[in-house]
């Protein structure tokens, strides 16, 4: 039995992998938003499985990303402390059922968890939109103004860079606030897009007698 757990995660973790390279290379190569859409499925993974299987999601999403670009992606960091985000801030969602479809006659107990669960991801969504902007900037100052690297691609930050650029702010600063709009819209994609595809792992991936909560 362990063993099927463990290949199972296995398959969800190479699938969200998967998932995240195919909705990332749509919504900016195919499309064109300025968004990233990179990882929605990481933190499915790590809402429905654990830490560890979030991290090994990101981890395989930017190596098909980086093998598609041909070039190494330092924003990885940026992949890895979302899931350490979701692990943290998020210990003991999973153990709260609540049927969306019954929300006119939810019992009171049940609305209370509803609430919690909102309230919880609003916060997440909240930390994860300044940590990532934060971080996402430094990165990008240190690696390619800094070190001097050519960035291969057009990102979703760079079309808010543009008119920043003219009101003579730092680089660094420029960086940071250049992602806090598109962050508003990704994060909140990533985060309550990420819960509620959770939920749907779990019923596919999870044996709903003996699974145990990888958080908990």
């Amino acid at each position: 039995m362990r063993y099927k757990k463990i290949l199972k995660l296995i398959i969800l973790c190479v699938l969200a992998a998967g998932l995240n390279y195919f909705l990332n290379t749509f919504s900016v190569y195919l499309i064109k938003i300025p968004l990233f859409l990179d990882t929605v499925f990481n933190a499915a993974v790590c809402f429905a499985a654990g830490l560890i299987p979030g991290l090994i999601t990101a981890l395989l999403s930017y190596t098909t990303m980086c093998i598609r670009n041909g070039n190494f992606d330092p924003f990885i960091l940026c992949a890895v402390t979302e899931v350490i985000l979701v692990w943290r801030f998020i210990p003991s969602l999973q153990s709260r059922s609540v049927n969306l479809k019954d929300t006119g006659n939810l019992p009171e107990t049940a609305v209370t968890s509803f609430v919690s669960i909102f309230a919880r991801l609003m916060l997440l969504y909240i930390v994860c939109c300044i940590s990532i902007s934060i971080l996402g900037g430094f990165i990008d100052f240190f690696y390619y103004s800094l070190m001097s690297n050519s960035k291969p691609y057009f990102s979703a930050e760079d079309t808010f860079k543009i008119g920043l650029l003219r009101s003579g702010i730092p680089v660094l600063t420029m960086n940071i606030l250049s992602r806090i709009p598109v962050n508003l819209v990704d994060r909140f994609i990533v985060i309550f897009g990420g819960y509620f595809v959770s939920r749907l792992v779990r019923k596919f991936f999870a044996d709903e007698k003996n699974y145990t909560i990888p958080n908990e």
